[in-house]
């Protein structure tokens, strides 16, 4: 199972979203709340590129991006493989 990471600030709707399809797909993750835990804005930003919005999500160590790209991944098939380590 891939290691998944999750960049998330409280009361965002687009966290929400992330989190509610990984949770139906049975998925943990590990979540970073930007707001509360000191420097993970910063590594965030780091590891994304600059972005900073919320949610970041990070596969396998892999940035794959927003709520939407997260989305994307699943309704093109692509999530699942990378979620199982492939």
């Amino acid at each position: 199972m891939a290691r998944v990471e999750i960049y998330t600030k409280f009361g965002c709707p687009y966290c929400a979203r992330a989190k509610a399809l990984l949770g139906q797909k049975g998925i943990e993750y590990e979540e970073y709340e930007i707001n509360t835990l000191p420097g993970k804005r910063d590594e965030m930003m780091e590891r994304s590129n600059g972005r900073h919005t919320v949610p970041q999500i990070f596969i396998d160590g892999r940035h794959v991006g927003g709520s939407d790209d997260l989305a994307e991944l699943e309704r093109s098939g692509r999530l699942d493989p990378m979620l199982a380590g492939g």
